[in-house]
């Protein structure tokens, strides 16, 4: 891998990473752009506990553009991108719209290939590789700026979702706070560790699935399973299964094995809904709407979970859909929405079994 960094006109900082050591970036951004101003603040909820980014300046971003002006894409001739080169492997650049920002913390766009008609699944193995080398850096990176506690490596996919650009594209945030999410996970994993006299939970809900019926795909290295407690229609938790805190953690055999057990956990997804795979749920449904998203340790004190270290975590990616069936969609109505209590319409057992179905 190479990387490249350089600056858009605005002063924003983008990265190029390149499969190829030999790969020269000096391409100018061309465009007239004046400095980047955004309005993000976060706010602490006394109530609740949690942090909400008040971000009014997001009102403006760029809204399902056609394709022919789509700021992903690389720049070609006249035609001005966020992306200065005419083609590029991976790029990673600040937000022009971020929800985080200064203090307040850091967000950035990853685009996963410069083929705006792609996904992540149809990447190669090789190019997934190289994806997976750009979330590592960049959660390195981001993790010694003094602002950023917390970094988040995720992907949004598809319309459903409230995506609003069609290129396959993912995000960073970098969270001046850890989440309340990862808290929640924290405490349970105190507390079990207390009341076991030391034992690990992640370690244990890992073991529990492996020896279960829950199971979708397992590598040598890495297990993917529907949780016991499923939250949504479909959804899979991806873990490696020796532990380690953040992606900075993973073993290079463990790095190696990931591209070919995530592109085939996408793969399945894309064809749970699809009736000329062997589905039984209906056919001609658009590619399945996600979002894929990496836990990983805090970067900052743990002093508030009595009793639990960074090392304590489990890294693991959670991917799941808001489709519960052909044409329809899971909603965050009454009870998700104002009570936090989800109500899962589809068995986690039958759904470990539909994703096993539909196996290339």
């Amino acid at each position: 891998m190479k990387k490249t960094s350089t600056r858009l006109a605005d002063g924003r900082e983008l990265i190029y990473y390149d499969l190829r050591d030999d790969t020269v970036r000096d391409a100018v951004d061309r465009r007239p752009l004046e400095r980047t101003v955004t309005t993000s603040e976060v706010r602490r909820d006394v109530l609740l506990g949690d942090s909400v980014a008040i971000a009014s300046h997001r009102q403006g971003r760029t809204y399902h553009p056609p394709a022919d002006q789509c700021p992903l894409c690389p720049t070609t001739g006249d035609r001005l991108s966020e992306i200065p080169d005419s083609s590029y492997d991976v790029v990673v650049f600040e937000n022009r719209f971020p929800s985080l920002a200064g203090d307040s913390g850091r967000c950035e766009v990853v685009c996963f290939t410069s083929d705006h008609d792609a996904s992540f699944a149809a990447l190669t193995e090789e190019q997934a590789a190289l994806v997976l080398d750009a979330w590592t850096d960049r959660t390195s990176e981001l993790s010694h700026l003094p602002s950023v506690e917390q970094v988040f490596c995720f992907e949004n996919r598809g319309e459903e979702i409230g995506v609003t650009l069609g290129h396959p594209h993912g995000q960073i945030y970098a969270y001046p706070f850890t989440t309340p999410r990862t808290a929640l996970m924290l405490r349970s994993l105190a507390a079990h560790k207390e009341a076991t006299g030391g034992e690990n939970l992640f370690d244990s809900v890992l073991e529990r699935e492996l020896a279960g019926e829950r199971v979708v795909l397992e590598g040598e290295h890495w297990a993917a399973f529907v949780p016991y407690s499923a939250h949504w229609p479909y959804e899979v938790h991806l873990y490696p299964k020796r532990r380690v805190p953040d992606l900075l953690g993973l073993d290079e055999a463990a790095r190696t094995e990931f591209p070919k057990v995530y592109l085939e956990l996408l793969r399945r997804f894309d064809r749970i809904f699809d009736e000329r795979d062997g589905g039984k749920e209906g056919a001609g449904e658009s590619p399945t709407p996600y979002i894929a998203a990496w836990h990983q340790a805090p970067f900052g004190t743990l002093e508030e979970f009595e009793g639990v270290s960074r090392d304590d975590f489990a890294l693991h990616l959670e991917l799941f859909t808001i489709r519960r069936t052909s044409g329809k969609l899971k909603f965050l109505a009454g009870s998700e929405s104002g009570m936090s209590v989800f109500i899962n319409d589809v068995p986690p057992e039958r759904a470990a079994e539909r994703l096993r179905e539909v196996a290339s």
